[in-house]
């Protein structure tokens, strides 16, 4: 149990030297991880628990955090998956009616510290100027040196095959008859369909938007090959989102390339970046990623804009495309590939996250296209 009133203050130290004081360091022991930053005003509860932000340490650039608390059916997955969090401010109390637990005190139990009273507007800053790197957060009673060593040692996000950390170890259902009732509501236009989930750290809010729609879902560990997707008897198959360097997921890469052309495929976020890397495509590291709930995309194929939800650090090289293959979407802040399609097979991907959970609704027509490309 976190005590306020015991509490000494923190810092969150870069590997270049930077470092960010706070007024109360919420943990027992330090925690390294990539130093990042989300945009988003809402949401801090699915941000925390994305197994897309495995080993990051993410600075919240709202100032006020904490203020809903903690409940158990807006995770989005089973545990707490960054490696730590920076407030700016962190409420001293929950204030809502469905709160279960207080932020520090879940956090603590998870052993990811918080630094509260930090300037993040600061560190935001910097990361945007200097890009994302290696972090610590650090109680004050470490001295700086001995923390940059420490960072110093630790891994590097570049090469880090993290899907594998979060992937389920065997595969699993998640049924219409799971959804929450009072917040979800199922129609029929999946019915009978049933859908392969490859597993590289996937959402709750994906299963859930598959399963509103009425279909069946199993996850698949990333280990799984195409071939055994194949005998599976899927009508279709989702690649998911995940963390890490995408072009170190040999399997899931092999795996997406072996199921081209032979069951409907679609892609979201590491997924996207799967596809493209299975088409012959390349990734490379974004400076400080797109992390937020408001980035502009537009559909090549009205020209309409999207407002979209994003959390990546890697993106698509636009060059070498595949005759075969479009660009179907375009970041409209720094032009990088946000969607893949090909022009005869039925496959498809979303570099952002149309699943939202936090962010705007916008991109659940794609769960849509996807029920109709499997009918």
């Amino acid at each position: 149990m976190v005590h306020r009133n015991s509490l000494q203050p923190g810092y969150l130290l870069l590997e270049d030297g930077t470092r960010f004081d706070g007024d109360s360091f919420f943990g027992s022991d330090p925690s390294f991880g990539e130093a990042v930053f989300n945009t988003s005003h809402t949401g801090y509860q699915e941000i925390l628990t994305d197994p897309s932000y495995r080993k990051q340490i993410m600075t919240f650039t709202t100032t006020h955090i904490g203020n809903v608390g903690i409940n158990g059916e807006d995770v989005e997955s089973n545990r707490i998956q960054v490696a730590g969090a920076v407030v700016r401010s962190l409420a001293p109390r929950a204030r809502n009616w469905r709160a279960e637990e207080d932020l520090e005190v879940w956090m603590d139990q998870a052993g990811a510290p918080v630094l509260a009273g930090a300037d993040t507007r600061a560190i935001t800053l910097h990361l945007r100027s200097r890009g994302a790197m290696r972090a610590g957060l650090f109680p004050s009673s470490i001295p700086t040196d001995e923390a940059l060593e420490q960072v110093k040692a630790s891994p590097d996000m570049d090469g880090a095959n993290l899907a594998a950390e979060v992937s389920c170890e065997k595969a699993w259902s998640y049924t219409p008859d799971d959804l929450p009732e009072r917040w979800y509501r199922r129609s029929d236009t999946g019915t009978g369909l049933k859908v392969a989930v490859l597993d590289y750290g996937v959402k709750r809010n994906i299963l859930r938007q598959l399963a509103q729609r009425g279909c069946e879902v199993t996850v698949l560990p990333a280990t799984t090959t195409a071939g055994e997707v194949k005998a599976g008897g899927y009508h279709g198959v989702l690649v998911s989102n995940g963390p890490g360097d995408p072009a170190a997921v040999i399997q899931g890469i092999e795996t997406v390339r072996g199921l081209i052309g032979e069951l409907p495929l679609f892609g979201i976020c590491l997924g996207h970046q799967l596809l493209s890397l299975a088409a012959g495509l390349e990734t490379f590291k974004l400076p400080f990623g797109h992390r937020g709930a408001n980035h502009p995309v537009r559909a090549h194929k009205d020209g309409s804009v999207e407002i979209t939800s994003q959390n990546h650090g890697f993106a698509v090289r636009d060059g070498g495309l595949p005759k075969q293959w479009t660009i179907s979407h375009l970041n409209l802040n720094d032009q990088t590939i946000e969607g893949l399609a090909h022009t005869d097979l039925p496959a498809f991907s979303i570099q952002y996250h149309p699943e939202a959970s936090p962010g705007p609704h916008e991109g659940w027509i794609y769960f849509d296209q996807f029920v109709e490309m499997m009918k």
